[in-house]
Order: C-alpha cells, then sequence, then structure tokens
C-alpha cells in the first residue's frame, strides 16, 4: 500500500475505541480515566475501558429520566418490534460477540452458545411485550355502585448492576425484563468482561430504541451505584451478583426515597434456563399495579 508520503509500508488497522452508551450516544467518561484490560490470560494488547464516575451516573439518570415518557407512552406492540429489531442487530453481530466472549476467557463452543442464547432471549421478550399485560391485569370482585379494575404500569429509571457470568446472557437477560415493561434502565456492565457489554451496547445504538431507554456504564461498582442508589430520580434497583456489604450499602441508600431493591445471584444454569428466565414474573417485578374505581352508575 503506498502511504502519503509516497512510502510504502504495511496497513496500520484501525484499533477498537470502546465508550460507554448514554443517552443515545457513545461518550467517554467525563473524568476522562479509564481501566486497562487485557485478553484472558493476559495475552493481546492493553485497551482502555471507559470508567464511569458519579457524574457519568447522573447524566445517565437524566438520560433515562428523559426517556421515559416517550418509552412509556409507546405501544406494547411497538416496543416488542423494537425489541425484534435488537434480536436482528444482536444477530448481525453474531460473530463480533463470540469472539469478544472468547477474547474474556470463554471456549469457542461456550461463546456461540452463549450468543444465541442471548438472541433468542431478546426475540421472548419482544413476544411478550404485548401480552404480559392480560396476565397482570384484573377485574376486581366487588358489592356497590363500582367497578375496579387493575392494571400494570412501568415503575421508572431502573438501575441494573450486571452480572459478571455469563457476560452476554446475564446483561441482556437482566435489561430486557425492564425495558419491555416500558421502564428506561443504567446498567453498570460487570468487570468481569467489560468488552462484550459495550459492543452489546453497539448493538442497541442501531436497534431503533430511543437514545435513553437503556444508557450503560463501566466502571467500579463501589465507586458507581452508591450515588445511583441515592438518587431520587431512580425507582428500582436490581443488583446481580453484588457483594454483601456494597448491597447493604445501596439498601441504606435506597430507603430514603423507598426505591425497590432486588439483590440476588444467579448460578450460570440458572441464566441459561430459558422456561425459568422467559417468564412473565422477571417482567412482573419492574412494574406497578394501579387500580382503579370508577361509579358504574345506578
Amino acid at each position: 500500500m503506498a502511504l502519503g508520503n509516497g512510502e510504502a509500508g504495511a496497513r496500520v488497522g484501525v484499533r477498537k475505541a470502546y465508550k460507554m452508551l448514554v443517552g443515545g450516544a457513545f461518550v467517554r467518561s467525563e473524568s476522562g480515566r479509564y481501566t486497562q484490560v487485557r485478553d484472558h490470560g493476559g495475552a493481546g494488547a492493553v485497551e482502555n475501558i471507559p470508567r464511569a464516575s458519579r457524574k457519568d451516573g447522573r447524566d445517565a439518570v437524566v438520560a433515562a429520566a428523559g426517556a421515559l415518557g416517550g418509552w412509556s407512552s409507546r405501544s406494547a406492540y411497538n416496543r416488542g418490534q423494537i425489541l425484534y429489531r435488537l434480536a436482528e442487530m444482536l444477530e448481525a453481530r453474531r460473530a463480533e460477540l463470540a469472539a469478544s466472549l472468547e477474547r474474556g476467557g470463554q471456549g469457542a463452543g461456550d461463546a456461540e452458545r452463549e450468543v444465541l442464547a442471548s438472541i433468542d432471549r431478546a426475540v421472548a421478550y419482544a413476544g411478550w411485550a404485548d401480552k404480559y399485560q392480560s396476565l397482570f391485569a384484573s377485574l376486581n370482585p366487588v358489592s356497590g355502585p363500582h367497578f375496579t379494575f387493575t392494571v400494570p404500569e412501568p415503575m421508572g429509571v431502573v438501575v441494573i448492576a450486571a452480572p459478571p457470568r455469563p457476560a452476554l446472557l446475564g446483561l441482556a437477560g437482566a435489561l430486557l425484563p425492564v425495558i419491555t415493561a416500558g421502564n428506561t434502565c443504567v446498567v453498570l456492565a460487570s468487570e468481569a468482561d467489560p468488552r462484550t457489554a459495550l459492543v452489546f451496547g453497539e448493538a442497541l445504538a442501531t436497534s431503533d430504541l430511543p437514545g435513553g431507554v437503556v444508557n450503560l456504564l463501566t466502571g467500579q461498582p463501589a465507586e458507581v451505584l452508591p450515588h445511583l442508589a441515592a438518587h431520587m430520580e431512580v425507582a428500582a434497583l436490581d443488583l446481580h451478583g453484588v457483594d454483601a456489604a456494597l448491597a447493604k450499602r445501596l439498601e441504606e441508600a435506597a430507603a430514603a426515597s423507598v426505591k425497590r431493591v432486588r439483590s440476588r445471584a444467579l448460578g450460570e444454569a440458572e441464566w441459561f434456563d430459558d422456561r425459568a428466565a422467559t417468564s412473565p414474573r422477571w417482567i412482573e417485578r419492574f412494574v406497578e399495579l394501579k387500580t382503579i374505581w370508577h361509579p358504574a352508575g345506578p
């Protein structure tokens, strides 16, 4: 290849710059900080992963709160269409996602299996988007000249701490029920494999999801999560694999605004259990049930 100065030489490849996803835009940390990572076993070149600050967390919550009205007011059918589009984008990035998982230490077969399971998980929740309402809603029996019914509504902004393993399926499986219900979210990717999470974020950005519905951060849980837990715009915390001491701090911070907090550590086999992990009960955790009374007339 001829270079601009007339000298011949090998082409220099374009290395990937990993960025977080906030408000539909790819951003570095406002602090300029980063974490250096290598492939599993110390092979490969050093790559820089943004290290989110508390301000990055606040920016993500502002973006999620701003997107909530538009996302929750879309028809459930349209939300399902967008989630199916996400599955299409994951299918298109199938090889890249599998390669990223392999760099994080997985075997080729296991990586391929996890990517396929993640794509299928998106398809499953796309199907649930306009159906879970009929399971959770009810016409309530009352005496007197009234009728009353109960309907599910989105909670609001949900903060998710993604599990360390499985890196891709755990991330997808945690956020999909949240946004299927019409919520928006701020997701802190696991430190175990942040690169795969950020590749997943690139699929989110091209999937027709409005900016701000999913905001993806990378960084240290003890540094970012306490500020998110105390944020008054956040309605719930969904914590996966967070150690007991940090989980206690987050529960205490969340108590000031009576957030819903769920802390759990599922095994890898549980994430791969399609029957359990695609149950509408995963969606039910992120809805509020509103009961309406109305005069029925004479």
